[in-house]
């Protein structure tokens, strides 16, 4: 049995509740505060002290004590709880699933950072940012969130060059006219580019004054944008920063043979639609990212906050330890609590951390068969992350910047983009790490473990350098002629991440959100999660209420800073 003089009751004034949503991520904290504001009583648990699940932006200590613990889950979230106090319903064990593998953390710099740990806000999910024009934005200014948030914006974007250089990316009018690396000719080619992509949406769209001529051919949007650019003949520059620093493509989309994901011209041109409406969407950001002034984990908490505000009851350190099923019918009933308490709901949400193993053999075929389709589908591919810190910035003058690697720009298997994003702290700076130092993010989808390190590790050795100190092997870093200006790597965690899809399609009652993807915005995240409600409520709206004033500059005179008001 379990311990569950560990943990108090809750003390419910009800023990049934129109959704029981057990872990605190992005969709979950998302659902819960939609089906709130749509009138339905919450329960929403987690058994972690803190909110955000594989989604929090955590200290130092817990981030890596976090990875850890959900790396090697112990077989049962607590003891055993396979008797049930009911002769109509069967408790099933609710266990914990690896998520992460292969983590590799070092401190290069303990005395530095020994007092240091406590002031650093990391983003447990990125790389990550928003655009200004994309649905995430949407979504906070919809739901009434943007009154909880204040945002930086991301100052400038660069892409990795064949000479290994990184260049700027010529994302906007004005970049392309302050971009001293391109020649008269390829600015042109570039504008017009640029305009061939406006005045094909503008037809597409049916805006007054689109010209139906102007709209790209079927045959052309059909076919692979990396071969419709070649055809526009861009120079491999330009080309490249399209590809991979704006339409944030994956995969190597010159060599279809070995491209698991092509990126076709129409979902190209929309990309870069969405690019260059974020450019100058608002007055005080000059540039199309933004990134959460305390880490990506205050997105989650504002919609927790709006959950709360419409009567979601959230509970942390108290985990789920089974699930109740009718002994006859195989339907959930409910759930049981570390406590013992037994809550019942008429739907279940669960973080993709949670499994359920199959029951025994002399249970009812119902409930096998439901056990059996209430699985997580795992994905062939992963994400590596890496997160690193230093003390000085990577390009003099800047302090939050996007890099990108494109494919077999670092070494010949490299397959995929790594993308990577540098935030800076301070008082006029994110409030994520302290004054005069810089996180690092990397990211790379793979295929395996071994595959996922050398993209990090590939990345971080021709940005960053290590202490005379911990460079055991001479050499073993990537150098180049500014070597002796490239930061010096003070502490840093590698690890792979699991990617899993939930399988939401024939279970009426139990659904699984989704962990964090591979992308570097919130796009593909937030089309499933309200996927996800419309299939759990496809009779409610999902947040119906509208803000008024949806996007309010926070301090007109600070040119950085910026939050949505409701």
């Amino acid at each position: 049995m379990s311990d569950s003089s560990l943990y108090d009751p809750i003390e419910l004034e009800t023990t049934t509740f129109d959704l029981i949503v057990v872990g605190t991520g992005l969709p979950a904290t998302i659902i819960a505060a939609a089906a709130s504001a749509s009138g339905k009583t919450v329960l929403h648990l987690d058994r972690n002290h803190f909110y955000g699940s594989q989604f929090a932006s955590l200290q130092l200590d817990e981030l890596t004590s976090f990875i850890k613990s959900h790396a090697t889950p112990p077989s049962t979230i607590i003891g055993s709880t396979s008797t049930s106090s009911s002769l109509d319903y069967t408790a099933l064990d609710v266990t914990l699933r690896s998520v992460y593998s292969n983590i590799e953390t070092a401190n290069y710099a303990p005395e530095i950072l020994a007092n240091q740990f406590s002031k650093f806000l990391i983003d447990l999910g990125g790389p990550r940012v928003l655009l200004c024009a994309d649905k995430a934005i949407d979504l906070i200014a919809r739901s009434g969130v943007g009154s909880y948030l204040s945002f930086k914006s991301i100052d400038v974007s660069f892409i990795c060059d064949e000479s290994g250089r990184l260049s700027n990316v010529p994302d906007s009018r004005s970049a392309i006219f302050k971009d001293k690396s391109l020649s008269l000719i390829e600015k042109n080619q570039l504008m017009r580019f640029f305009k061939l992509v406006q005045q094909h949406l503008a037809a597409s769209a049916g805006d007054d004054g689109g010209n139906e001529s102007a709209k790209i051919s079927e045959e052309d949007l059909e076919s692979p944008f990396a071969d419709f650019l070649k055809r526009m003949r861009l120079p491999p520059k330009i080309k490249s920063s399209i590809l991979y620093a704006i339409s944030l493509a994956d995969d190597d989309q010159d060599h279809s043979e070995v491209c698991k994901t092509v990126l076709k011209t129409r979902e190209g041109m929309e990309r870069l639609d969405l690019y260059q409406k974020s450019v100058g969407r608002f007055p005080n950001v000059p540039g199309a990212l933004l990134y959460p002034l305390y880490g990506h984990g205050e997105i989650l908490q504002g919609f927790t906050r709006r959950a709360a505000v419409k009567g979601c009851i959230q509970v942390l350190r108290m985990p789920v330890t089974a699930l109740l099923m009718d002994k006859q019918t195989g339907q959930y009933k409910g759930v049981r609590l570390a406590s013992g308490e037994e809550i019942f709901s008429h739907q279940l949400l669960l973080d993709p951390t949670l499994t359920v193993p199959l029951p025994p053999a002399s249970s009812s075929p119902n409930l096998e068969e439901t056990l059996q389709v209430l699985s997580l589908k795992g994905d062939k591919r992963k994400v590596a992350r890496g997160i690193c810190i230093t003390t000085s910035s990577l390009k003099p003058d800047v302090s939050n910047c996007l890099l990108v690697y494109p494919p077999r720009f670092l070494f010949s298997e490299q397959d995929t983009s790594i993308r990577a994003i540098q935030i800076g702290g301070g008082s006029d700076k994110l409030a994520v790490c302290p004054s005069g130092m810089f996180v690092l993010y990397f990211s790379g989808l793979c295929d395996d473990d071994e595959h996922g390190k050398r993209l990090l590790h590939a990345a971080m050795n021709a940005l960053l350098t290590l202490p005379v100190s911990a460079n055991r092997e001479s050499g073993s870093a990537v150098q180049s002629e500014d070597a002796d200006v490239k930061p010096t790597l003070l502490w840093s965690t590698l690890y792979i991440q699991e990617l899993t899809t939930a399988h939401n399609g024939e279970c009426e009652n139990i659904f699984f959100t989704p962990m964090p993807d591979g992308n570097l915005n919130y796009n593909d995240l937030v089309d499933s999660t309200v996927a996800l409600f419309q299939k759990m409520y496809p009779d409610e709206v999902f947040f119906a209420e509208t803000p008024s004033s949806p996007v309010e500059p926070d301090n007109p005179e600070d040119d950085t800073e910026l939050s949505l008001d409701s």
